[in-house]
Parts: C-alpha cells; sequence; structure tokens
C-alpha cells in the first residue's frame, strides 16, 4: 500500500510540476507567441492551454478534488500531449517531438496507480482522511455513503 501512494504520488507530482512548467512558459515568457506560431497555432490556444493545464495539475493534486474532475483532468492532459507529439511532428522538429511520450507515460502510471487507490478505499483498506472522494465523485466521509 505504501508503494502505491508513493508511485501514485511521485509521478502525480512530476507530471503536474510540468504541466505547471508549461503552463508558466506559454503564459509569461514572450518566446511562446513563436513556438505557437512556428507549430502552426493561434495565439488564443496559448492562452487556453495555460488555463487548461493549471487547472488540470490543481485537480491532480489537491485530494478534495472529486475523482470526475480528476478523469477530466487525466484525459485532458493525455489528449494535450500526444498532440504535442503530433504538432512538433508536423513542424519538423525531429526526435524532440517525441519528449511529450514520456510525460505520456509517467501521467499513464499516475492513472492507474490513482485507480489502484480508489479500489482500496472502496474496500475500506486507506483511512477517509487519505482519499477523500469515490470515483462516483462522492465523499467518503458524507453521511449518506456510510449508511
Amino acid at each position: 500500500m505504501k508503494r502505491e501512494n508513493v508511485i501514485y504520488w511521485v509521478t502525480t507530482a512530476i507530471v503536474s510540476a510540468a504541466m505547471l512548467a508549461s503552463a508558466c512558459y506559454f503564459g509569461f515568457d514572450p518566446k511562446a507567441k513563436g513556438a505557437f506560431a512556428h507549430l502552426g497555432l493561434p495565439d488564443y490556444f496559448r492562452l487556453e492551454l495555460t488555463f487548461a493545464k493549471t487547472v488540470g495539475a490543481l485537480a491532480l493534486l489537491i485530494p478534495l478534488i472529486p475523482n470526475r474532475l480528476k478523469e477530466f483532468a487525466y484525459a485532458g492532459f493525455a489528449i494535450t500531449l500526444i498532440s504535442a507529439v503530433i504538432a512538433h511532428s508536423s513542424s519538423g522538429d525531429g526526435l524532440a517531438s517525441l519528449d511529450p511520450l514520456i510525460f505520456f507515460a509517467l501521467l499513464s502510471v499516475s492513472y492507474v496507480y490513482h485507480h489502484k487507490r480508489m479500489a482500496r478505499a472502496a474496500r475500506g483498506h486507506l483511512p477517509r482522511s487519505t482519499i477523500s472522494a469515490t470515483t462516483s465523485g462522492a465523499r467518503l466521509d458524507h453521511p449518506l455513503t456510510n449508511a
């Protein structure tokens, strides 16, 4: 159980840190406009990604966020990372265009261990303070879920 928690939190922290770092780059570095132009993407998409990556990273990191929202964050990050590979490959960026696959692999590990933790919580093997939301989005410490 401890090993599962360590794997989950380490992979989730790495993915979230990468998403927050890229969100900061997209939002605050003037070079990001040129990078998006190089990929053939409009500038407003840079701002959308900044917002989405920030919200998604926070959704994965904050334990009290309902799991249904975490699922959206995982799906959004998966689409973003695969789209990054396609965009960079289409722009002729060479092997560097495969770099997002590293974070996709880490995201996948985080996702698998997130579900392992949810299954363990549903069986009652984790304290309520460790996992506060079930896969349906209901809180474990809610009086109606304990009936």
